[in-house]
């Protein structure tokens, strides 16, 4: 994946709806109020009444509109649940039976089943099309082929609003600001994980950026039943673009085990500035959840202080000896496919490890494969800074060297990493120079 380098922030106003999706536009006539029909009166094939609808429970499998399963309704005392085969119509007014003779049980939830109004009324939910999280003002059900589905979240005012007046006018669908239900995700209720089914391959086609525009909106719960059901390489990269609040917030509040994954599947640079930003004690329980290579690797980059090229730089490197030909060199690089991102050259290094060149990709792929790596050294050498530089001499070296990144070194010459384009912009919006980002 490319990398643009520029100077705006990476969000994007949500992509508002101006009409109702298509399966919308072919029942907008048909549709039913879920929140409507609460309190509605459930009769018999006599017209007798037998209760009130409480709820309504719908299958939840991977069906762009989830099948009407059935009824929760209230017969005196008693809660019940009332199967979707006893229905002979549903309208605005209620639900009329097929049959006088019912066998109403007492309602329990059975697995992969939800109730509309306990679980998605008044919920978030993820419209993925849109890239945005929405709350459900109502939900709307039609009569699809026989069947009773849903269609369709309202997420206007104007149905909240008629949801307070009296049941005549709470029952009667206001559909203003409609989503087809085949483009939402719902979010999983507290304690329970999120499944991601139909709309796994539509979130997955989001950039980083958009599930972290996402999960920012999300409840703090909400978030981590999010992150749990992505991919762990998806969930990282999404993660590197969070913003700091957020981001401190989710890892704290998530287990030790889950933080010390992600982070370890992260860049080494972005894992330890998240680290860097949550507390002592909880930075020590997701270190040692990790494993020894990956914890000493973002030691050494917390053991720099803030604000020096040291906190901010990569230390993923490609490094070759002066005497490793140029075939050697680009197999090498095959090592760091997972790193592509943060490899911006070939650094070559004397017996010593003393920094002598950085060699471009592109040099390098157009190079005789047979030579040298070092018979490629010259001028123009490459701008390095000291890992304990402060960052505004970073950011000064980099603007006036108007390359794409800048070679770190120690005390005694050597490459202890890379900053990056993504580093210098992330560094300029933290520190308020374009200021889009708050503290």
């Amino acid at each position: 994946m490319s990398v643009v380098f520029r100077l705006w922030p990476r969000r994007r106003p949500s992509r508002e709806r101006a009409r109702p999706a298509s399966t919308i536009r072919f029942v907008t006539g048909h549709l039913i109020s879920a929140a409507g029909l609460v309190g509605s009166v459930v009769r018999n094939q006599a017209g007798g009444e037998i209760g009130r609808i409480k709820d309504i429970v719908v299958r939840w499998d991977d069906a762009a509109y989830p099948q009407v399963t059935g009824l929760v309704i209230r017969v005196g005392r008693r809660i019940t649940f009332l199967h979707a085969t006893n229905i002979a119509e549903m309208t605005h007014s209620g639900v009329q039976l097929r049959s006088a003779r019912l066998d109403l049980r007492d309602f329990v939830r059975r697995d992969g089943e939800i109730q509309l109004i306990d679980d998605l009324l008044d919920h978030q939910l993820i419209d993925v099309s849109g890239v945005r999280v929405v709350r459900s003002s109502d939900l709307y059900l039609a009569s699809i082929v026989g069947t009773y589905r849903l269609v369709g979240v309202d997420v206007g005012l104007q149905s909240l609003m008629r949801r307070l007046g009296p049941a005549r006018v709470r029952r009667k669908p206001t559909p203003s600001r409609v989503i087809d239900w085949s483009t939402i995700q719902p979010i999983s209720r507290p304690g329970e994980p999120l499944r991601l089914g139909r709309t796994r391959q539509a979130l997955h086609r989001l950039r980083p950026a958009e599930l972290a525009d996402l999960v920012e909106e999300l409840g703090a719960a909400q978030r981590q039943a999010f992150v749990a059901a992505l991919d762990p390489d998806v969930a990282a990269e999404m993660l590197e673009e969070m913003e700091t609040e957020p981001l401190e917030d989710l890892l704290t509040d998530m287990p030790r085990e889950q933080a010390a994954n992600l982070l370890a599947n992260m860049a080494p640079d972005e894992a330890s500035e998240a680290l860097r930003e949550m507390d002592e004690e909880d930075r020590e329980e997701v270190l040692d959840e990790m494993g020894h290579l990956v914890r000493n690797e973002l030691a050494l980059l917390l053991a720099y202080d803030e604000d020096t090229a040291g906190s901010m730089m990569t230390n993923v490197m490609v490094v070759v000896s002066l005497n490793t030909t140029v075939e050697q060199a680009i197999a090498k690089l095959g090592d760091f496919v997972e790193d592509r991102g943060d490899i911006d050259g070939v650094l070559i290094v004397d017996e010593s490890g003393r920094l002598i060149d950085d060699i471009s990709l592109f040099e390098l792929l157009l190079a005789d494969r047979s030579a040298t790596v070092g018979s490629l050294t010259g001028a123009p050498y490459p701008v390095t800074v000291h890992d304990k530089e402060h960052v505004d001499e970073v950011l000064e070296r980099f603007v006036d060297s108007r390359g794409t990144s800048l070679v770190v070194v120690n005390d005694g010459g050597k490459p202890v990493g890379r900053i990056l384009a993504d580093d210098v912009i992330d560094a300029l919006l933290e520190d308020h120079r374009l200021g889009r980002r708050s503290s």
